[in-house]
């Protein structure tokens, strides 16, 4: 579904002297007598699906992108903010934990979540309006239904990043009253989050004729992720068995199918954020939130700008296997996993101009080249990664780039872009088959069904095994669990591996920060992380380089497990001399 900028113009005021003449409407706006029918309703509807991109609520899209790469991503292991020391400093601070109130990033995301909170509840209020004649009830419950699918979506993109949010309903919220919405952030919004996807799942059709639009399995699917959020372990698994027996849904061959425009709303996608091109828009709904997550050089990928959310070391390291497995260790905390010992041969801190070869003979997951761009191996069509060429500052954010929202030159001038070749219009995947297959392992494992865990975890390890590979000369070796492993190593190996599977399988997707949160092992694995990450790397042959030094004693603290609310919104909550949100913990 394309974003539609909706504009209502009224015409045809008459004007005459009487008293009439100083009772005028406002300009620019529709009343409510004209969006009170069907198309006004599905009008307002499009309103609040368009803002699933993350782009529109006022602030500069970066801060709210359906990617969530510096809040999932930058936030984590799995990358560094990119670019140069000086570019987005609030980055900066964002990635080194040093998170404060005012950073407009945070302000830009709340913006964003409570816009669309807002826009699906003038869909509820006015589909409910007796004025509305032209829709039958069935029609008017079905609007209902997507509007509270997507009302559950926005709260749960707050929940996961403040934790204490409050939940705005159709009936708290009077638009003309700006107090309305003034309420305590001190309850625990999950019961109302579960029971908007509830309502969805069982007033959505299973499938929908226009491509984007929320159906009972995506509804389903989201309401089992917020039990995983809550360690509802039984009840997540009750509706992903569900989903996965069900939808109709399945794995596509090939992994890197899910990341390419022809591969939009494919047999794994159980909902998609559409992106569009060349709609009138100038580009802003083709991935506009993340067009500054780009190879620098004007002979990649976005023809030039901007350089940042490029991989971790820590990520690239996560990829290579022993045996065709992860190097995972059995402390479900993934304190003693020996990947990151030894770094994986990288051109860190050798110049593009300089003689290079990579050594690809260290076993590695092939989903690593689909995950990630690095020197000498080849990048889609585009021939091998040429290095440092496409790098901003090699030496202050490494030496990889970001893989999965880029696009094969072959397509370059296709209707895949819009005049910005960093407008692309492939689609962002919220949830997918593959997601639905690891979280139900991540149910077994703590329901001590390590057998059945196992097995889920094999079907992806298994399409990473047959799909297709990015550069037949290095060494991919990727295996499944020999049967039997989870139960023989224990509930905490297994835990651990779900784990690990899960970050592989995501990678730079945004979801690494929020899933370290919800399984309680952020403060662990960051801080081992930004110590790790801030000394110098060592590779096979010998040869050492420097990484992340600027993260020498960063410390995530156990504050930081939930960001600060933005101290403007704490500001603006005051009601009769007094501020109805409260700050979150140690801020």
């Amino acid at each position: 579904m394309k974003k539609i900028i909706l504009v209502f113009i009224l015409v045809g005021l008459g004007f005459s002297c009487s008293d009439s003449f100083f009772d005028l409407k406002p300009q620019g706006r529709a009343s409510l007598e004209q969006l009170s029918n069907k198309n006004g309703v599905n009008a307002l509807l499009i309103g609040a699906y368009s803002l699933l991109d993350g782009v529109g609520a006022g602030n500069t899209g970066r801060q709210s992108t359906i990617s969530n790469y510096v809040f999932g991503g930058i936030s984590s292991d799995d990358a560094v903010k990119g670019t140069d020391a000086g570019d987005q400093p609030e980055q900066s601070f964002i990635e080194q934990y040093n998170w404060l109130s005012d950073n407009t990033y945070f302000l830009g995301k709340w913006w964003h979540s409570y816009d669309g909170v807002a826009r699906c509840n003038e869909v509820i209020q006015i589909a409910n309006n007796p004025l509305v004649k032209d829709m039958t009830k069935e029609e008017i419950t079905q609007v209902v239904a997507e509007a509270r699918f997507l009302r559950a979506h926005y709260h749960f993109e707050a929940k996961k990043m403040w934790d204490k949010v409050p939940f705005i309903d159709e009936k708290i919220y009077v638009a003309a009253d700006r107090n309305s919405t003034k309420i305590p952030n001190t309850e625990d919004i999950w019961p109302k989050i579960e029971a908007d996807f509830q309502f969805a799942a069982e007033n959505l059709p299973a499938t929908q004729g226009q491509k984007g639009r929320a159906t009972k399995w995506a509804a389903k699917t989201y309401l089992a992720k917020a039990y995983l959020f809550q360690k509802k372990w039984a009840d997540a698994k009750t509706i992903l068995e569900d989903v996965l027996k069900n939808s109709g849904k399945k794995l596509v061959a090939n992994y890197h199918d899910n990341y390419r425009t022809t591969g939009n709303n494919n047999t794994e996608s159980i909902f998609e954020v559409q992106f569009s091109v060349n709609d009138g828009t100038n580009g802003n709904n083709g991935n506009a939130g993340d067009n500054l997550n780009w190879p620098y050089s004007a002979n990649a990928p976005g023809r030039g700008c901007c350089g940042f959310y490029q991989p971790s070391h820590n990520l690239v390291n996560a990829f290579k296997t022993e045996n065709g497995l992860p190097m995972i260790g059995t402390a479900a905390d993934g304190t003693l996993d020996t990947y990151n010992k030894v770094d994986l041969p990288n051109d860190q801190g050798i110049v593009a101009s300089a003689a290079f070869t990579l050594d690809k003979t260290v076993p590695v997951d092939p989903r690593l080249d689909w995950t990630v761009g690095r020197r000498g191996v080849n990048f889609l069509d585009w021939g091998p990664m040429p290095g440092s060429t496409w790098i901003r500052s090699q030496e202050y954010a490494g030496p990889f780039t970001g893989k999965k929202w880029m696009y094969y030159l072959a397509e370059e001038n296709s209707t895949t872009h819009s005049t910005s070749k960093r407008n692309v219009n492939n689609n962002y995947r919220l949830l997918k088959v593959s997601h639905v297959l690891l979280w139900l392992a991540e149910c077994e494992v703590e329901l001590n069904n390590l057998a059945l865990a196992e097995g889920y975890v094999n079907q992806v390890r298994l399409r990473a095994k047959t799909g297709s590979v990015q550069d037949p000369t290095v060494t991919y070796v990727v295996e499944p669990y020999p049967a039997g492993t989870f139960a023989a190593k224990g509930a905490d190996y297994a835990r651990n591996a779900v784990r690990m599977e899960q970050r592989l399988e995501f990678a730079m997707e945004g979801h690494r920060f929020f899933d370290l949160v919800r399984w309680g092992i952020a403060e662990k694995v960051l801080n081992k992380y930004a110590a790790e990450e801030a000394v110098p790397g060592k590779e096979p042959s010998g040869r050492t380089f420097g990484k992340r030094g600027y993260m020498a004693g960063k410390v995530f603290a156990a504050k930081n497990k939930y960001f600060p609310i933005p101290q403007d919104e704490i500001l603006n909550s005051q009601k009769d001399g007094n501020p109805t949100l409260i700050q979150n913990p140690g801020y």
